[in-house]
């Protein structure tokens, strides 16, 4: 079953609720929700990595997410901390995180690696190429982050860059059975380059790792979904995003990180439920179909539910 991941950014500038969720009680209150809603994982950040966004310090991320998965752990909920800096990822293990959820795939702070292996957590691998060198942008990512990669075959690419950071973290110590792929839609890559992933997802999930899939309100929803030559708001996004959901859970995604946990968690069962009846009914015979469908019903006879021509309950 895939899984949701319902996000709480506690940040004052993410790209869709930057400032809602500050206060670590309406952070905390927000991922309560998203848990009622269906999400079965919670994701806290307190750093954003929109286009543009501005490095916080260390001291003021940790401060800000600390106390609320500290809050969220006594209750019983499974979090991940999205960070990309290992003292960051500490303290929030300590206070109750479950999973470090790195956007850098591991490239921004070396210590990560270290972090993670020492906790023996499972670690969520980003794909990111910042132009130039990795480990310089990277570290200045807030300049990086719309910026657009030259692919000539994305999904190779992507597939074998994402091998490599498998690789970095399992020298570092990792259990490469700890480690979780995400192939980073939106982040360095025009539209294009996140349809190709979506559509190739099956490639992704044959590496052999459990894929998170990260679509939620993203940019490239809104040019597709535009009126009038104007993007869709993010607000507008949560149906796209949902579909999303649905698509790649049918399609193996370990899970999928969203801001609206309802919508993708009701499209997930559906999608499920036809890919269930779909194998419980199997191919019907053809000849029996049509010898069923060819054949004159006898007089007077009506259907199972007896309803009136044309009727429907919907």
């Amino acid at each position: 079953m895939t899984l949701v991941m319902g996000i709480v950014n506690v940040t004052t500038d993410s790209f869709s609720d930057g400032g809602r969720y500050v206060d670590a009680d309406k952070a905390i209150a927000h991922a309560h929700q998203l848990i009622a809603e269906g999400a079965e994982i919670i994701d806290v950040g307190g750093e954003s990595t929109r286009p543009g966004a501005v490095r916080v310090d260390p001291e003021i991320e940790t401060a800000r997410i600390a106390p609320v998965i500290t809050a969220l752990a006594q209750d019983g909920i499974s979090v991940s901390v999205d960070t990309m800096r290992a003292r960051v990822a500490e303290a929030s293990l300590a206070a109750g995180a479950r999973i470090v959820n790195d956007v850098s795939g591991g490239r921004a702070d070396a210590d990560m690696g270290k972090v993670v292996a020492a906790h023996d957590v499972p670690w969520i691998l980003m794909h990111w190429r910042p132009v130039g060198d990795a480990t310089a942008r990277v570290a200045r990512f807030g300049h990086d982050v719309s910026a657009v990669g030259g692919y000539r075959d994305v999904v190779a690419e992507v597939s074998g860059e994402l091998l490599a950071q498998v690789d970095a973290a399992v020298t570092a110590g990792v259990d490469p059975a700890r480690l979780i792929l995400d192939p980073g839609l939106g982040f360095a890559k025009a539209a294009e380059h996140n349809w190709a992933l979506l559509h190739e997802l099956p490639t992704l999930v044959g590496l052999g790792f459990p894929v998170l899939v990260g679509a939620s309100r993203k940019r490239f929803l809104g040019s597709l979904l535009e009126t009038d030559g104007r993007p869709r708001p993010p607000s507008g996004r949560d149906v796209a995003t949902a579909a999303i959901s649905a698509l790649a859970a049918t399609h193996g995604a370990w899970g999928v990180r969203v801001h609206d946990a309802g919508s993708s968690r009701d499209a997930i069962a559906v999608a499920r439920a036809w890919q269930a009846g779909g194998a419980r009914a199997g191919r019907a015979d053809i000849t029996e179909v049509s010898t069923a469908q060819s054949g004159r019903p006898d007089a007077g006879a009506t259907s199972d539910d007896d309803s009136e021509v044309g009727s429907r309950d919907d």
